[in-house]
């Protein structure tokens, strides 16, 4: 299984508009070489280097298999989002608070489809996809404020 993304490539910088720094949308995503046993895919975005743990930025489940391409700023028909370490639901773009941080875009292919109601937490979504996980893939970005490169940069 393969995830990608017109906006970026895989460890490159993620562009501004797709952080709290622009627009703070969901970049596009592509799905590809999905398992033809998945029953359902999950896409968790985080920030493994945040100094307040791994911190979630987006959850969506619920993907139907068939999905290949997730357009800019929306979420799949029929998917459910949880709630972001941000406290919010939907997607939180990066915004670290200092330093260059790597952002992860991965996706899960299940044998199943989650009973979890719209806006849960990490905690439950992770311990639903426990055991049902057929196939995953990451795209890996990197991002830092603006403002911080450019003070980097004098």
């Amino acid at each position: 299984m393969r995830i990608s993304s017109p906006a970026f490539r895989d460890g490159d910088y993620i562009p501004s508009k797709y952080t709290c720094d622009g627009k703070d949308v969901n970049p596009e995503l592509h799905l590809d070489a999905v398992p033809a046993a998945a029953k359902s895919l999950v896409i968790l975005v985080d920030d493994p280097d945040s100094p307040s743990g791994n911190w979630l930025h987006w959850s969506v489940w619920n993907i139907a298999p068939s999905t290949r391409l997730i357009p800019e700023d929306s979420v799949p028909a029929g998917a459910l989002e949880g709630e972001t370490d941000f406290s919010e639901t939907g997607y939180g773009g990066p915004c670290p608070a200092s330093g260059e941080h790597e952002y992860r875009f991965i996706a899960y292919a299940l044998d199943t489809t989650l009973n979890l109601p719209h806006g849960s937490v990490r905690i439950a979504i992770e311990q639903a996809i426990e055991g049902h996980v057929i196939s995953l893939a990451t795209l890996t970005g990197r991002y830092q404020r603006i403002k911080m490169r450019a003070l980097a940069h004098a």
